[in-house]
């Protein structure tokens, strides 16, 4: 399903009404019956206060209470505007209203009596809103969110930017909302997505060709889609058919991360896997190995991988068909320039994670001379490291580190209110596969598009689960999907595997091992 901005959205509506024929004012008029149709599904009848706005998504307010009205419901309309500034749908259906006996009131404050045992239609901005809710209108907001009162948000909450799921000012808290043809960036973007509420997507009309179009180039990961990308098992097949995956990782008391990535991609189907490490630290992994192969590289006496690995490295790829790079490896010279010597050399797709992306951060310009394909899987404050260099050349003067922590902070402020364009304009850039690993992962391609993942919870915040993430990437790459779709169904299943030890484990006592361990039930329960 396609995710739109706010343009893309208006640019569907102007379509919809000049290139097809069907009127604004029918468009309207299914909206507010969708969402009086789904009210009249969630609480059978009731008292109910429509607060609306002066604009369409009033309008559609306005209709939806039209229509309870009709079902026999205790309905009134309060405007927040003035009757002059009514757009002309929204008077057109004010008119309507009116003569039909609905009760309106035109004034900018609210009461507990207006609430006491009401249901709540926000209907006062919609995805139309670019500027913070200030005055009067921030107020009734803040009652609203105070009251007990169940709230339905036509289209989607106001006061929520509907292309980052930032709030603008102070923003309807939704026990529900009601959106109409296609989910909204803002939907899915926290806080955006915690506002929403539950999400009901309305087919009103609209021309599926324009709902399907491939200038949207955002999409929502599903559970139909994932299942789609699950790799076959032919009974005539032995293990080099799933793929040998190298796993360079590992470092002094980092020993975890590898074995870790090594152990979900097992779990996730790949044939052989083999453990590049420290040889120093052989004696760890070798006690700890099982399943997996293990490989001794120089390393530089201290547990840190050496440059000299990078020769032993490339002459073993030849028998490979992945390489992932930075679980655990630590940061040092020798490991910057082993990471910058694999994406220039490496014959076979790359994954680089965790310590091979702070390898590459002063040098991300090395990632568009990529040998092969390249996903690179950052969680915020990596991505934050990745931009620094290219923010500081262009606005900042960075000569302390604590400047530098500075920096790092703000980045990661914007990332998190512009996920989405970050990451495409990143991986455009670099010509990369990007797995930008939060609430929600935003997986992007080179060509610029972009996908959001749906599963996933907080209880994945924990230490090792993005090595996990890696491994099963790397596990789904060696056994034939390319890296989009290894990148799309290994994230939509870690947060499945997440999602299912949560519900055994409780979300606050999950580690990266449990996630680990539900790698099968998720295959199961993609498989059904």
């Amino acid at each position: 399903m396609k995710v739109v901005t706010s343009e893309e959205m208006r640019e569907i509506d102007r379509k919809t009404i000049r290139d097809y024929g069907i009127s604004g004012n029918v468009l309207m008029e299914m909206a507010g019956h969708a969402v009086a149709a789904r009210i009249k599904e969630l609480f059978k009848t009731g008292k109910v206060i429509v607060l609306s706005g002066a604009g369409n998504n009033g309008g559609d307010g306005i209709v939806a209470a039209r229509n309870l009205h009709n079902w026999g419901w205790d309905v009134k309309v309060i405007l927040l505007a003035k009757q002059s500034k009514l757009s002309p749908d929204c008077l057109s259906q004010y008119r309507i209203a009116k003569k039909i006996g609905i009760a309106f009131d035109f004034r900018k404050k609210i009461s507990k009596k207006d609430l006491h045992g009401a249901i709540v239609i926000d209907a006062i901005f919609g995805t139309g809103l670019s500027k913070p809710v200030s005055g009067p209108i921030e107020k009734v907001i803040s009652f609203v969110n105070k009251s007990e009162s169940p709230v339905i948000s036509v289209d989607i909450p106001s006061g929520i930017s509907s292309d980052t799921g930032q709030i603008l000012g102070e923003a309807v808290m939704a026990d529900c909302t009601v959106t109409f043809g296609l989910p909204k960036r803002g939907h899915m973007l926290y806080p955006g997505f915690e506002f929403t509420g539950r999400l009901f997507i309305e087919d009103i009309g609209f021309p599926s060709g324009l709902l399907t179009s491939g200038r949207l180039k955002v999409e929502l990961i599903e559970k139909k889609d994932a299942s789609l990308l699950m790799p076959e098992r032919p009974k005539y097949s032995n293990k080099t058919d799933y793929g040998h995956v190298l796993i360079i990782a590992g470092s002094k008391g980092k020993t975890g991360a590898a074995l870790m990535c090594s152990r979900s991609c097992l779990r996730t189907g790949a044939g052989l896997v083999t453990v590049g490490v420290p040889e120093s630290l052989m004696n760890i992994f070798q006690k700890r190995a099982t399943e997996e192969m293990t490989m001794p590289l120089p390393d530089d006496g201290k547990g840190i991988l050496s440059a000299k690995a990078i020769d032993n490295i490339l002459e073993f790829s030849k028998k490979v068909d992945v390489i992932t790079v930075g679980p655990g490896i630590g940061i040092s010279d020798d490991t910057k320039k082993l990471a910058r010597e694999l994406i220039l050399n490496s014959s076979v797709p790359l994954v680089i994670d965790a310590d091979g992306i702070n390898s590459i951060k002063d040098n991300i310009g090395i990632l568009k001379k990529a040998r092969s394909p390249v996903i690179i899987t950052p969680h915020t404050g990596e991505m934050a490291r990745l931009l620094q260099k290219t923010v500081q050349s262009l606005k900042f003067k960075v000569k302390s580190s604590e400047k530098l922590q500075t920096l790092n902070s703000e980045l990661q402020t914007l990332i998190e209110k512009d996920r989405i364009n970050i990451a495409i304009n990143f991986a455009k850039k670099t010509k990369t596969y990007l797995v930008l690993k939060g609430a929600p992962t935003i997986i992007a391609e080179p060509e610029g598009s972009a996908f959001i993942n749906t599963t996933g919870n907080p209880g994945m915040a924990s230490a090792g689960v993005g090595d996990v993430l890696t491994g099963i990437i790397a596990g789904l790459l060696g056994q034939g999907l390319n890296p989009l779709e290894a990148s799309i169904l290994g994230v939509f299943m870690h947060g499945l595997a997440g999602d299912i030890s949560a519900g055994k484990k409780g979300e606050h006592s999950m580690i990266a091992s449990d996630i680990i361990k539900e790698i099968p039930s998720a295959f199961k329960a993609l498989r059904s």
